[in-house]
């Protein structure tokens, strides 16, 4: 008897660049991550919620988390590239050469990012319109989407930029440009961030209504008419000049990308669930909510018929899973505001401190000190008198309001550890309220929903994932490899490649359950009081503006 030989494992690089960094990794035919690398990327804050980047950093970036990974790897064995990217605004000139997005003229700042809020003045007035297409992003266009911040460089930079810029790219099409040469673009980015319809053209009417009929005279080849589905090949594969750059061999497939909170739900949405006592086990995937989680939240569920829900993006056809309708909620600051409500306070570095001795990251001691302060009491109860509005950077969903700001009530004179690990968990506690409030909209609206599967780099706090659990009053599917996003993107360049014959079985084959967390439903009653106290917080601030607008 001869044993058969065994087939060489497939690996598929997947590059995510997210807000503050780039990661690259190798991920194996199953699904595992090989090798994993990360560089940071830098930021540029001019003025008040203005942020940029630079597409030149980002790439360099790409080139050097890419070349870790695949080191001392069989080239041979390395199937194709999947990049994912934030929602981000790339300009260059007619040369391919960047071209700024500011008012001082520095060239290589030019990436208005996802998170900048500008264009305000901008949205309103597309949002005045009520054009049909506003009703594929929930009623209403938000700023961090790209027609409004395309018509503010109409508006304030039309002789250095506008009437230069040869292209503008979504960042995700951006790097598959870079990669192959070829400026297709993905259906996911042009879908969501765009107006390009399910049906596959752009609305002449739309972009004439806002001011921005140059891009209509020249059949929108700036901003794409050439669209590909997540996954596809594009072009000939990688060009000799992005091969070296990348360290990778030139023609390997390279997928048209996805925005990189899709690229985490396609990470954990279709993994296999038998056997774990879920309530989605023996459902359609439309019972399921991927929620990526990290400088900001997304909520995507998918459906099989197209549902509008008032403040949710969507619906999207095909801009995730394809063949399905997708809508996305989102909170526009999460694990920022963590970081931001947690380093602001005054016993910050006191936590430093002891969580340094400790050998802890700050928030494992901080969930560490809650244990000890809760005494008898459940560590959630800790917030009774103690309630936390979230949107510190405005509501994207689902009450699509960018002028709402956070809110905290029950604060007292107090100002040790205990004090910061209560806000800290107040804040938590909040932001799993909004993840409620979003679920309830999709609900709402015709979405059945049985359970979570969270990413992203709050998915690895246990006590985020366990309010989420108990608030929610849905169980939370964590992924067996934390970096959920980074499988996504590998899943694109393995359906690339060819080696997989649909994104779903990528999915299945891919995508693998590590651990179940169950809600505690002694705890249902106090979370539901929590509920309404977090909206009647809105309530009272609009109350309060409405008063001081009467002035």
């Amino acid at each position: 008897m001869h044993s058969k030989k065994q087939a060489p494992v497939k690996y598929y690089v997947g590059i995510d660049v997210g807000s503050a960094s780039v990661r690259a990794a190798l991920v194996d035919e199953f699904g595992t991550v090989v090798a994993h690398a990360d560089k940071p990327i830098q930021i540029w804050e001019p003025q008040p919620d203005h942020y940029e980047q630079s597409s030149a950093d980002i790439w360099a970036a790409c080139c050097s988390v890419t070349k870790k990974v695949v080191c001392g790897v069989d080239a041979s064995r390395i199937r194709g590239v999947g990049f994912d990217a934030t929602c981000s605004l790339v300009v260059v000139d007619k040369q391919f050469q960047p071209l700024a997005v500011n008012c001082e003229g520095q060239n290589y700042r030019n990436v208005i990012m996802w998170m900048d809020h500008r264009a305000v003045s901008q949205v309103e007035r597309i949002n005045a319109t009520q054009h049909r297409v506003l009703s594929y992003v929930g009623g209403v266009m938000s700023v961090e989407m790209q027609p409004p911040k395309l018509l503010w460089i109409k508006e304030n930079l039309k002789e250095s930029c506008w009437e230069k810029a040869g292209y503008f790219f979504d960042l995700p099409d951006f790097l598959s440009w870079k990669a192959t040469g070829v400026t297709a673009r993905s259906l996911c980015t042009v879908v969501c961030k765009w107006t390009y319809t399910s049906d596959g053209h752009w609305d002449d009417s739309f972009w004439k209504m806002i001011g921005l009929e140059d891009l209509v005279k020249d059949k929108y080849e700036k901003i794409g008419n050439h669209v590909l589905s997540p996954g596809e090949s594009v072009g000939n594969g990688l060009t000799p000049e992005a091969a070296k750059d990348l360290g990778l061999p030139e023609g390997i497939a390279v997928a048209a990308s996805l925005i990189d909170a899709h690229a985490g739900g396609l990470g954990v949405i279709g993994a296999d669930v038998k056997g774990h006592n879920l309530p989605c086990e023996n459902q359609p995937i439309t019972s399921r909510v991927a929620m990526i989680c990290g400088t900001s939240s997304c909520h995507m569920g998918v459906s099989e018929t197209p549902i509008f829900v008032p403040g949710v993006w969507g619906p999207y056809f095909s801009a995730m899973v394809p063949g399905l309708w997708l809508n996305e909620g989102g909170q526009s600051a999460t694990g920022k505001l963590i970081d931001h409500v947690v380093r602001g306070h005054v016993a910050f570095p006191e936590l430093q401190s002891k969580a340094a001795a400790s050998a802890h990251s700050i928030y494992t001691y901080l969930n560490s000190h809650l244990d000890l302060i809760k005494k008898s009491l459940p560590v959630g109860f800790l917030t009774v008198d103690l309630h936390v509005w979230p949107d510190f950077h405005g509501n994207r969903s689902p009450l699509t309001d960018l002028t709402l700001k956070g809110m905290v009530v029950g604060l007292t004179l107090s100002r040790g550890l205990d004090e910061l690990a209560l806000i800290y968990l107040a804040t938590i506690q909040a932001i799993a309220l909004g993840t409620r409030h979003i679920l309830e909209a999709m609900e709402a609206a015709g979405h059945h929903i049985t359970t979570l599967f969270l990413c992203g780099g709050l998915s690895k706090n246990p006590l985020f994932v366990q309010m989420h659990a108990d608030i929610t009053g849905k169980p939370v599917v964590l992924s067996k490899e934390v970096e959920s996003v980074l499988v996504g993107a590998a899943i694109l360049g393995a359906c690339a490649s060819g080696d997989f014959a649909s994104i779903q079985e990528a999915m299945a084959k891919m995508g693998k359950i590590g651990r179940v967390v169950q809600p505690n439903h002694e705890h249902k009653r106090f979370y539901d009081k929590k509920y309404e106290v977090f909206l009647k917080l809105v309530e009272h601030q609009r109350e309060y503006r409405s008063i001081m607008n009467s002035c």
